[in-house]
């Protein structure tokens, strides 16, 4: 009998494959965690072992850490870890975060700002909590991963909408009553710059804004349209950019609830008006929050376009949209088109090219609706749906006819009860 060692392509294919139904069988056959390689020698097979962080938690188990995961399972599936509880008792002083909260929820940007909190208090000692500071409705779930020690919820009609001046009597209140030693605001265009602004008047504090690189002694902000760095010392209210830190993700926080006392709003000069309407393909593309983007997959380009009105969707296309000549140039997304930051990014039949995924690389949340369950697009988004295109879409409009139509009943009968 020959020695000579042979390699199995197909053995080898199926390893490779998370998703072929013989992958679990295939990869669970040698318990050391090695494949033979295509030279003959003896590797590690990445996907038999965790991510270690640096805290030395195992982050991702490919195979759920072991060669029995219930049958059915795919394999990579991530392990579920308890991660540490960070706790503060009794904290001597505060680091006020408030967060922009663009639809209920932080975004990427305020995780970044929470993360930079606690490295401050790690910098500066002393026993600090990091509080986050909301307004008006809520819908995050996670503030424990997020890095959040306390939890200041401020509710009442007065807050909801646009309403700077109440938001900003409520702050100074929050800083009469608590040790704050740092206000820290996104500077962005959702609120938390004009904010920032207004409670440094009341407070006579002089900012730091376009911060982007802060510790305990010195603050590094941008200026002169970002054409060069300005040093001063680390004040009390600093409107930070994106990337200022990184985020929180390997620690529990506590998120305990804070209560506000009961105070007096003054009456508001500024009255919202509610939102106006605007259409949204007249939305730069780049400063679009969502987007209704088409790929190769659509074949009814009459119902992607009714789909994106319903919706009330920016249009976005693939390159291969594009090149045939179903969508103009503008609406290309991709390293060849426009780089796009939208909260919501609804790619149909888009497979995922590495130019297209290149150019959505800062979306917050992306929806697949594609034929192919192994195509890149689907790997990628959050939520994935797997069906024809043209079928989904249709149901999708319906669905949303149906929640105007609630939501008109609703407000009908509600403002017949104020009556």
């Amino acid at each position: 009998m020959s020695d000579i060692i042979r390699r199995d392509p197909r053995a080898e294919w199926i390893i490779r494959n998370r998703l072929h139904p013989l992958h679990e069988q295939y990869a669970n056959q040698d318990e050391g965690g090695e494949v033979r390689g295509p030279s003959g020698l003896l590797r590690k097979f990445p996907h038999k072992v965790g991510f270690i962080g640096p805290n030395g938690i195992k982050r991702i188990d490919r195979l759920k850490g072991n060669s029995s995961a219930p049958k059915g399972k795919r394999s990579g599936a991530t392990q579920e870890v308890q991660l540490p509880l960070h706790t503060v008792v009794n904290p001597d002083y505060f680091v006020m975060v408030v967060p922009d909260m663009v639809g209920g929820r932080l975004t990427g940007h305020d995780k970044d700002i929470l993360g930079l909190a606690h490295k401050l208090i790690a910098e500066q000692g002393g026993n600090g909590a990091v509080v986050a500071v909301c307004f008006g409705e809520v819908k995050e779930e996670h503030f424990d991963t997020a890095g959040v020690d306390r939890l200041l919820h401020i509710e009442g009609e007065a807050f909801e909408g646009y309403a700077p001046e109440a938001r900003m009597q409520a702050l100074a209140k929050v800083d009469e009553l608590y040790s704050v030693k740092h206000w820290l605001f996104p500077d962005s265009i959702h609120g938390g710059a004009d904010l920032a602004s207004r409670l440094s008047a009341r407070l006579g504090e002089r900012p730091a804004t376009q911060a982007w690189l802060v510790n305990g002694e010195q603050t590094v902000s941008r200026g002169a349209s970002a054409s060069l760095d300005i040093t001063r010392q680390t004040p009390k209210i600093l409107m930070l950019l994106e990337e200022c830190a990184e985020a929180i993700d390997e620690t529990r926080h506590e998120a305990t609830p804070l209560t506000l006392e009961d105070f007096s709003v003054a009456a508001a000069t500024i009255q919202d008006q509610g939102l106006m309407e605007v259409d949204p393909n007249a939305i730069p593309m780049a400063e679009a929050e969502f987007i209704l983007s088409a790929g190769n997959g659509i074949h009814n380009w009459d119902q992607f376009h009714e789909a994106a009105k319903v919706l009330g969707a920016t249009e976005g296309a693939s390159r291969v949209a594009v090149d045939d000549g179903f969508m103009p140039r503008a609406r290309q997304v991709g390293a060849t088109g426009t780089w796009v930051t939208a909260r919501v990014y609804v790619a149909v039949g888009i497979s995922g090219a590495i130019q297209h995924m290149q150019g959505i690389g800062q979306v917050d949340k992306v929806v697949a609706i594609n034929t192919d369950a192994g195509c890149d697009m689907v790997k990628r988004a959050a939520l994935s749906v797997i069906g024809d295109s043209e079928e989904i879409l249709a149901e999708l409009m319906k669905l949303v006819a149906e929640h105007k139509k609630t939501s008109l009943a609703g407000q009908a009968e509600e403002n017949s009860n104020a009556a």
